[in-house]
C-alpha cells in the first residue's frame, strides 16, 4: 500500500499534539529571540533541572503528594519515569496531560521555578485522576470541559485572589471565583480542541459547571493562597481513603 493510499490518521487523536513537537516526534528548536531573551537552547541542562524540580515536588509538595496518594489508592500509581516527561514545548503552554500514553508532560524550556512545576503537576494530575477513576474521554467535549473546571477550580483560581477584586461581599468573591474557574476551563478547552468555536467551549462549560465546580475531590478543599490549606488537604487525605 502507497503512502496516499494509507489509511488516514484520525486528527482527534492528536488534538493538541502541535504544541508539543516531542509527541510529534521532532526535535523542537528554540528560536534566536527564546535563546537571547530566556537563555532556551540549553536542552540537556533544561531536561536535567525540570527533572530534579518534579523529584522535589513529588518529595516535599503536599498537594502532589496528596494526589499520587489517591491516584496510588486508585489503582493508578504514578511511575515517574514512566508517566512524567520534561519535554520541550510551544511557549504558549506550561504543561499538559496526553490521555494517548497516560503521561503528563512539563514544558523544561518554558518552566523553571519548583512552585510553578507544583501547580502545573497538581492540574495535571487532576486530568489523570478522573481518567482513572472516570473512564475521561478528551473528544466529548464535556468531558474535557469538566477535567478543565476540576483543575482549575482546585489548583489555579484563589478565593483570596477574587477577594482583591473590586467588592470584596462573600456573593461577590464567590461570583469572581467562579468566572475565574470558567475563564481558566475556556483557555484550555480551546488550546486542546482548535475545532471548537469560543460559544461551542463556553456552551460545554456552562452545561456542566455546576456539578464540575462542586466536585472537590481529591483534594477536598479549594486551596486559599498563602494559607495552610495545602497542608491541611494532605493531613485528611485518609478521610477519602487515601494512603
Amino acid at each position: 500500500m502507497s503512502d496516499k493510499e494509507a489509511a488516514p490518521v484520525d486528527k482527534e487523536d492528536n488534538w493538541g499534539y502541535d504544541l508539543y513537537p516531542e509527541r510529534r516526534g521532532e526535535a523542537a528548536r528554540a528560536k534566536w529571540w527564546q535563546i537571547a531573551l530566556f537563555g532556551a537552547g540549553q536542552t540537556n541542562v533544561e531536561k536535567t533541572t525540570c527533572e530534579r524540580n518534579v523529584y522535589n515536588c513529588f518529595e516535599n509538595s503536599p498537594l502532589v503528594k496528596l494526589m499520587y496518594s489517591a491516584l496510588k489508592s486508585s489503582g493508578c500509581e504514578i511511575d515517574l519515569r514512566r508517566h512524567i516527561a520534561c519535554e520541550v514545548c510551544d511557549v504558549s503552554v506550561s504543561g499538559g496531560y496526553d490521555p494517548k500514553l497516560n503521561q503528563i508532560v512539563v514544558c523544561q524550556n518554558v518552566v523553571r521555578n519548583k512552585g510553578i512545576i507544583q501547580g502545573i503537576l497538581t492540574h495535571e494530575m487532576i486530568h489523570m485522576f478522573d481518567a482513572c477513576r472516570h473512564q475521561l474521554d478528551f473528544k466529548n467535549i464535556h468531558h474535557l470541559a469538566c477535567t478543565e473546571i476540576r483543575a482549575a477550580n482546585l489548583t489555579h483560581c484563589s478565593f483570596m485572589s477574587a477577594m482583591f477584586q473590586g467588592d470584596a461581599s462573600p456573593f461577590r468573591i464567590r461570583k469572581q471565583h467562579a468566572e475565574c474557574v470558567k475563564m481558566k476551563a475556556l483557555g484550555s478547552v480551546m488550546a486542546v480542541r482548535p475545532d471548537v468555536t469560543k460559544e461551542e467551549a463556553l456552551a460545554a462549560i456552562d452545561k456542566v459547571f455546576i456539578k464540575c465546580y462542586n466536585d472537590l475531590e481529591p483534594i477536598g478543599r479549594r486551596i486559599r493562597r498563602n494559607s495552610a490549606d495545602m497542608i491541611r488537604a494532605y493531613e485528611e487525605k485518609g478521610n477519602y481513603g487515601y494512603e
